[in-house]
C-alpha cells in the first residue's frame, strides 16, 4: 500500500465516522484518521458489500499495487519484551447521563470532542464552525465541569476542561461573530502563560458567567428565547437564576479512566488509584513507575493531564525503559 487513497474514493458505502464523532462520514474502507500510524487504509467488515453479500470488490479493482487482501485473517504474535509502558488514554465521560444538558435530544448541542472536529480544518465541515443547518451561530454558550467536581458522576477535576474551554472561545471569536458564555465554577489557569490567556479572552469580549448551568432547554418562555436554546443557571456572584438563549452548547465532558482499566490492572499486577485511573509508585519520586518491577505508566491513564504534562511524562517512562534495557539483566 501506497497510501494514495484511490480505494476510499471509489469505495460505494458512507458510514458515520468515529474519530470526526458521527458528525461526517467515512467509507467501509478507510484510513484511522489523518496521521495514522502507519498510514494505511482498513476495511471495516461489518459494512463492507463484499463481506455482507460476496460481492463489489471495487477496491481491489482501483488499487495499483494490489495491496488489499481479502482473505487476510487476525493473528496474535507472542513478543518477548524486557519493559512495558502502559498509555492507553482516556474515555471522554457520555454527557447522555445528564439529560437535562440535552446532549443527544437538541442538533446543536455538542460534547467537547465533537466541537473539536468541527473546528478543525481536517473535520467534516473543514473547519468552519456551523450549526447543524448550515447557518453560523450568532451565539454559543460553554458549559464547564460537565461530570467532573460533581459528586452524582466525578468527584475529581478533569483539569483540562478550562483551558480548551477559552481555546474555543478563541477559534469562535476568530472564525464568527458570536457571542459567547462561558458558565463556570472557577477558572483553573494553572500554567505557564495560562492566566494570561484567560485575561486575553475577557478582552475579546467573552462573557463569563460564574454558576455551574442547571439545565438547557428549547422551550421558550419570550421572543428573545424562540428558535434557541436556553441555558439555565444560577449567578452566584449576583445570586440571581439566568435564562440565556443561545444558538449552540458545548459541554466540556469529564476526563474518566478506559473502561476496561480495571481488566488491564489485573493483566499487569498494577493498582488503580481513586477514580479508577492507574497508581503511580510514588506520586513525586516515581510518577511513572507501578508496583510492577519493569511496568511503567505515562498519559491520561495515570489521571488527567494536559498536552505538555502528558508528553513530559511520555518521555520520563521512555527514558526509565531504556536505563532498564541497558543494564541487560537485572
Amino acid at each position: 500500500c501506497t497510501g494514495c487513497g484511490i480505494c476510499q474514493e471509489k469505495c460505494p458505502v458512507k458510514r458515520p465516522s468515529e474519530f470526526d464523532e458521527g458528525l461526517g462520514n467515512r467509507k467501509a474502507i478507510y484510513t484511522l484518521f489523518a496521521q495514522a500510524v502507519p498510514n494505511k487504509p482498513v476495511i471495516d467488515r461489518e459494512h463492507c458489500t463484499y463481506y455482507i453479500k460476496g460481492k463489489c470488490k471495487v477496491c481491489e479493482k482501483f488499487c495499483e499495487p494490489k495491496a488489499i487482501d481479502f482473505a487476510m485473517q487476525d493473528k496474535i504474535e507472542e513478543i518477548e519484551v524486557g519493559s512495558i509502558i502502559i498509555a492507553t488514554g482516556f474515555h471522554l465521560w457520555e454527557a447522555k447521563k445528564m439529560p437535562q444538558l440535552g446532549f443527544g435530544k437538541y442538533e446543536n448541542v455538542y460534547s467537547s470532542l465533537q466541537f473539536e472536529r468541527l473546528s478543525n480544518s481536517s473535520g467534516p465541515t473543514a473547519g468552519k464552525i456551523v450549526l447543524k443547518d448550515g447557518r453560523e451561530p450568532e451565539s454559543v454558550a460553554i458549559l464547564h465541569c460537565t461530570g467532573s467536581r460533581d459528586v452524582n458522576y466525578h468527584e475529581y477535576c478533569s483539569r483540562v476542561c478550562c483551558m480548551y474551554a477559552l481555546k474555543y472561545s478563541h477559534l469562535i471569536k476568530e472564525k464568527t461573530k458570536a457571542r459567547i458564555y462561558q458558565f463556570y465554577i472557577d477558572m483553573r489557569c494553572f500554567g505557564k502563560g495560562y492566566e494570561e490567556f484567560y485575561h486575553r479572552l475577557l478582552e475579546e469580549g467573552v462573557t463569563f458567567i460564574r454558576g455551574k448551568a442547571a439545565t438547557v432547554t428549547d422551550r421558550a418562555e419570550n421572543e428573545a428565547e424562540e428558535g434557541k436554546l436556553t441555558v439555565i443557571a444560577e449567578d452566584t456572584l449576583s445570586q440571581k437564576i439566568m435564562r440565556v438563549p443561545v444558538d449552540m452548547v458545548i459541554l466540556t465532558n469529564a476526563v474518566e479512566p478506559q473502561q476496561d482499566a480495571q481488566e488491564v490492572a489485573r493483566k499487569f499486577k498494577i493498582s488503580c488509584a481513586g477514580g479508577g485511573f492507574f497508581l503511580e509508585k510514588h506520586p513525586k519520586l516515581a510518577p511513572v513507575s507501578t508496583a510492577s518491577d519493569g511496568v511503567f505508566i505515562a498519559g491520561a491513564c495515570q489521571g488527567p493531564k494536559d498536552i505538555p504534562d502528558t508528553v513530559a511524562q511520555g518521555q520520563a517512562a521512555a527514558s526509565a525503559t531504556i536505563a532498564l534495557t541497558e543494564k541487560g539483566k537485572v
